[in-house]
C-alpha cells in the first residue's frame, strides 16, 4: 500500500514541541491545524560509516517477499533493499523517480501507446542464478503477475492496457503477453491498447518490474499459489540469506528475516550506498510501546513496521530523543472500510449514518493527534495531484455526513431513519439488527487502539461486532484482502500512493473491475458502474489540470457512495537507537535500509 509527497524529517522539533504536547492525549474536538506546520527538513548524509549489523523490531511479517505479490508498506521496505526495479526513488524525493535498472527516462511515443525502456548491463542475480539480468527477465516478471498462481494486487489496474494482457488478471495460467517485447537483452518495449503511456510509465516504479529469471522461477510458479516466495533471487545490494538451492533459510515467517549482502551486487551500477552489512528483522513485537522504547533506549536497532509508536512514547521522544525520531508524510489515507456485499452495509444510508456518527478526531488522537496529520474527508491526500482540485482539506464537506470531523449524531439518526424506511432494522435512530458483524483489526497499537475506539463508536450506533485481532500482514493476506472471508468491517486499512498521480489513490481501491479473489485492495468491494466508467475515461487524460479535475470528481463520486470512513491524512513516526543514522524513504514511508547506517 503505497506513496506521494516529499517527506521531511524532524531536525528541529523543539519548535513543534508545544504543539505536540497539546495534541497528544488532548480531547480537542476540532479537526486540528494542518500537519504541515510541524514538518522540518532532513538532509540525507552524503557519506556514512560502512558496515554494522542492525535489528529491526517488527510487529508482524511482510506480506510477501515475491516481488510479483508484495503490496504492503513493510514488504516494500524489504523489497527495495533486496531487489531493483526499472525506476525507484531516492530517500528525499518521492515524486521524481530515478532510473534504477533503467539507463534513463522511459521513451514515450507521440500517440502515448508505446513505452521503450533501456536497461543497464552488468546487473546480476544473486546465487544460485548468478547470471546477468536481461529484458526477458522483466518481461517474465510482468507475465507471471497476471496469473492465478501469482495474484498481483495491481497488475490489471496499472498494466491491463498492455496489448495481450489477460482481460481478467489473476484468473488463468501463465502465457506470454504479446505487447511486452524484448528486441534485445537490454531493451523492453510496452505496446498499449489505449493512450495510457503517461500513467503506465509512472507505474514502472512498482515491484512488478523487478526481474524474475524464468528458467529458475517457473517450476515454483506452476504451483498454486506460487512457492517462489520461499525461493526468491535478488538483484539489490542485499538478499535474504539462502542455501545452495536458493531456499530462503534466512526467513521464518512470523519470526525473523535475516538480510545480508548480495555478493553479486555491483556498486558501480547502483545509486544506493548500502552501508550496513546485515539487518535482522525480529518479528512478533506487537506491543509498540515496549518495542519503540526498547529502540530509543537501546543500541543498533530500528522500529516499527505497524505504524507510529503510541502517543505517550512519541511525546517523550520529541522532548528527550528528538534526534532519534523521523516524521514521514505518508501520501495516503487511513480509513475504516465497510464490506458493501455484507448486510447491513449493502444499504447506502446505513453507511452514511456511520460516517456521520463517527468522531474522526477521536480516531486521530489514537495515533497522536494533530501532529500526525489532518482529519481526512476524502481519498486524495495532501501532496498528490488532484488534492486542491478536490477541495483540499475541505474536500467532500458539502456532504452533510462528512461535514463535521467530531461527528454529528443528528445527521447519523437522519440516515438511520431513512434506512429504516428501506427495511433495515432501526430503533430510535440506531441500528437494531442482532447479527454480530465480523471485524478484523490489527493486534498492535496504535492501530489496535484505533480499532477499539471505532468499535466503541459503532456499538454506540447499535452495531454488534465479532471483534478479532490479528497481525497486520494476516489482516490483509487472510481476511480483508480475501472477499470470500466475508469480513464486514476492516478498521485498520489505508492506502498510500503507488506513484504521484490521483489514479494511484483511487483506481485499485474503488474500481469494481479491480476486485480480486486474493490480494484484493478494493476492501469495500465497491462496484458502481458510473464510477468504473468515469475511471476508464479519466485514465487516458494527459497529466495536468484536466486529469486532476477528472479524478477529483471521481473522489467526490466515491464519497457519495460512502464505502468507508476516511479519518486521517497522516505522517508516520519512525524511531532509531542513538547510535544509528536512520534514513527513511518518502516513497514507502519507512526506513530505507540501503541508506541507513551506524554512526
Amino acid at each position: 500500500m503505497k506513496r506521494s509527497l516529499k517527506w521531511t524529517l524532524a531536525a528541529s522539533m523543539l519548535a513543534a514541541l508545544a504543539m505536540f504536547v497539546a495534541a497528544c492525549g488532548s480531547s480537542n474536538k476540532s479537526s486540528g491545524g494542518s500537519s504541515t506546520a510541524v514538518q522540518t527538513q532532513q538532509t540525507v548524509p552524503a557519506t556514512a560509516k560502512q558496515g554494522g549489523k542492525l535489528t529491526y523490531l517488527a510487529a508482524g511479517d511482510v506480506d510477501y517477499v515475491d516481488p510479483g505479490q508484495t503490496y504492503y508498506t513493510f514488504g516494500y521496505m524489504v523489497l527495495y533493499a533486496t531487489n531493483r526495479t526499472l525506476y525507484s526513488f531516492k530517500p528525499d524525493d518521492s515524486v521524481n523517480p530515478v532510473p534504477d535498472l533503467a539507463t534513463g527516462k522511459p521513451e514515450i511515443s507521440a500517440d502515448n501507446k508505446t513505452i521503450t525502456v533501456h536497461i543497464k548491463p552488468g546487473v546480476k542475480f544473486s546465487p544460485p542464478v548468478n547470471r546477468e539480468v536481461t529484458s526477458k527477465d522483466i518481461k517474465y516478471a510482468f507475465e507471471r503477475s497476471f496469473t492465478k498462481q501469482v495474484p498481483s494486487g495491481y497488475a490489471g489496474t496499472y498494466f491491463g492496457s498492455i496489448v495481450g494482457a489477460p482481460a481478467k488478471p489473476n484468473t488463468g495460467n501463465y502465457k506470454p503477453i504479446s505487447g511486452i517485447q524484448t528486441p534485445d537483452d537490454h531493451t523492453i518495449v510496452f505496446k498499449l491498447k489505449t493512450a495510457e503511456a503517461p500513467m503506465v510509465s509512472q507505474a514502472l516504479v512498482m515491484p512488478i518490474t523487478a526481474p524474475v529469471p524464468k528458467e529458475y522461477a517457473q517450476k515454483f510458479d506452476q504451483k498454486s499459489p506460487s512457492t517462489y516466495d520461499s525461493h526468491v533471487v535478488f538483484t539489490g545490494p542485499y538478499m535474504i540469506k539462502n542455501d545452495s538451492t536458493g531456499k530462503l533459510v534466512g526467513r521464518t515467517p512470523g519470526k525473523t528475516i535475516d538480510i545480508v549482502r548480495n555478493p553479486n551486487w555491483s556498486k558501480s551500477t547502483d545509486y544506493r550506498p548500502a552501508y550496513l552489512d546485515e539487518v535482522v528483522i525480529e518479528e512478533g513485537n506487537a506491543d509498540l510501546t515496549v518495542a519503540s522504547r526498547r529502540v530509543l533506549n537501546g543500541t543498533a536497532s530500528l522500529c516499527c513496521d505497524a505504524g507510529s509508536p503510541p502517543a505517550p512514547v512519541l511525546k517523550q521522544a520529541v522532548s528527550r530523543n528528538k534526534d532519534q525520531l523521523i516524521f514521514v508524510p505518508s501520501g495516503g489515507t487511513r480509513y475504516i472500510a465497510f464490506n458493501t456485499k455484507v448486510k447491513p452495509f449493502d444499504n447506502l444510508n446505513v453507511r452514511k449514518a456511520i460516517i456521520a456518527g463517527m468522531d474522526r478526531n477521536a480516531l486521530r488522537l489514537t495515533r497522536g493527534g494533530a501532529i500526525l496529520g489532518d482529519v481526512a474527508s476524502g481519498w486524495i491526500p495532501p501532496g498528490i495531484p488532484g488534492f486542491e482540485e478536490a477541495g483540499g482539506l475541505k474536500q467532500n464537506t458539502d456532504l452533510d455526513y462528512l461535514a463535521k470531523p467530531q461527528g454529528d449524531p443528528a445527521v447519523a439518526a437522519k440516515y438511520m431513519n431513512l434506512a429504516a424506511k428501506q427495511g433495515v432494522p432501526v430503533q430510535n435512530g440506531k441500528y437494531a439488527g442482532t447479527q454480530k458483524l465480523l471485524t478484523i483489526a490489527t493486534n498492535a497499537d496504535p492501530g489496535k487502539k484505533t480499532a477499539e475506539v471505532a468499535q466503541g463508536q459503532l456499538q454506540n450506533l447499535g452495531f454488534k461486532l465479532n471483534f478479532r485481532i490479528v497481525p497486520q500482514d494476516t489482516l490483509y493476506t487472510k481476511f480483508c484482502g480475501v472477499p470470500k472471508a466475508n469480513v464486514a468491517i476492516c478498521p485498520n486499512v489505508g492506502w498510500f500512493k503507488d506513484f504521484a498521480d490521483p489514479q494511484s489513490m483511487l483506481d485499485a481501491t474503488f474500481n469494481g473491475n479491480n476486485i480480486l479473489q486474493q490480494g484484493n485492495v478494493n476492501w469495500p468491494q465497491l462496484n458502481d458502474p458510473a464510477i468504473n466508467a468515469a475511471m476508464k475515461k479519466a485514465s487516458i487524460v494527459p497529466v495536468g489540470k484536466a486529469r486532476n479535475e477528472a479524478w477529483a470528481k471521481i473522489n467526490h463520486m466515491i464519497a457519495e457512495q460512502a464505502p468507508a470512513v476516511p479519518w486521517i491524512w497522516d505522517k508516520t513516526a519512525l524511531v532509531a537507537s542513538k547510535d544509528v543514522q536512520g534514513v527513511a524513504n518518502g516513497y514507502y514511508t519507512t526506513h530505507d535500509l540501503s541508506f541507513t547506517s551506524m554512526k
